[in-house]
């Protein structure tokens, strides 16, 4: 198993202010001269921590960590306002140009996969290769199987908790009927209903139960920012066409990918994955037979990892057998 390298500090911090009111907060670790990759959290909402540094050598690459709109140490907290896919594309373009990146690796997962996917359709020129983890086409049948019916029979137990804030009457289309209570004025409704969304997700995320996990997405900062995010892209079809993501996929098919996903996840079953990488040629697909969908579970962080390192000497013409 390759173990996720130490924690690591960040050599430079950066507030870059965006579009009113936004503005993101930005760090740089590892190599400053080493090959460019930014890690692009989940969410959305979700926000980067010292994990999202781990993944990478840092002698060999210089990594960007950055909050999107609204989450994380980005300000204002938790803010639906010009806040959609094409904002946090638009976005990423402003970081790198800012840090004078000519082309990145893009590195994401859940969410993160979402977002690389689409920047790297709108800017492939800016693109080396990307390394994707918990595939989320956003597809309406992906929303279905986790927020209305799907997951649901798996965790019938959890399942009640999350469902606990919304009338019976309203449970037949549960995203509206939270994304009422998100977006309004009663704060304690609106907590109520964060911590059950979010708590929901935290507790499907891996294979064996992970109490840390659960506590991570129940702190009531994070589970506000997450559940008002998500809620939103999710009430807007994420801000984007119907089958946009895979039907694009010919606009970065050149592009060398690897593709990670739990054969048992949960989150986003692994159908995702397998029909992204039936559209990317170039594409390498890793199942993991003993994972959900975290990024911090083994199998995956091995898998993670190993991707990284590959890519690293793949682009820096290194020796493929070096581990």
């Amino acid at each position: 198993m390759q173990a996720l390298y130490p924690e690591i500090k960040p050599y430079a911090r950066h507030t870059l202010a965006v579009e009113a009111p936004h503005e993101l907060y930005v760090d740089e670790s590892g190599m400053p001269e080493g090959l460019p990759v930014v890690f692009i959290h989940g969410g959305p909402g979700g926000g980067c921590d010292a994990l999202s540094r781990r993944f990478f050598d840092p002698t060999l690459y210089r990594i960007v960590t950055f909050d999107q709109r609204g989450c994380g140490r980005s300000t204002p907290h938790a803010s639906l306002e010009n806040n959609t896919t094409a904002h946090l594309v638009a976005d990423m373009e402003k970081i790198r140009e800012h840090l004078g990146i000519e082309q990145w690796v893009l590195f994401g997962g859940s969410w993160g996969s979402t977002l690389a996917l689409a920047y790297a359709q709108a800017h492939p020129e800016r693109v080396l290769g990307l390394v994707l983890r918990g595939i989320f086409l956003c597809r309406p049948q992906d929303l279905q199987w986790f927020y209305q019916e799907g997951a649901s029979h798996v965790f019938p137990d959890y399942w009640e908790d999350y469902i606990a804030p919304i009338p019976a009457a309203e449970r037949g289309e549960l995203i509206p009927a939270f994304y009422k209570r998100l977006t309004g004025d009663d704060q304690i409704a609106q907590m109520h209903a964060a911590k059950a969304w979010s708590v929901w997700e935290g507790r499907t995320a891996t294979l064996r139960p992970n109490p840390n996990v659960v506590e991570r997405f129940g702190d009531p900062r994070r589970a506000l920012a997450m559940a008002r995010i998500e809620c939103h892209y999710f009430m807007h079809q994420i801000f984007l066409e119907e089958g946009q993501l895979l039907r694009d996929m010919h606009k970065i098919s050149h592009l060398p990918g690897v593709i990670v996903h739990g054969r048992y996840d949960m989150v986003c079953p692994l159908d995702n994955a397998w029909d992204l990488h039936k559209r990317w040629p170039n594409s390498e697909l890793v199942i993991v037979r003993d994972a959900g969908h975290a990024a911090g579970e083994p199998g995956i962080a091995d898998a993670l990892v190993r991707a990284t390192n590959q890519m690293a000497r793949r682009l820096l013409d290194l020796p493929q057998n070096v581990e």
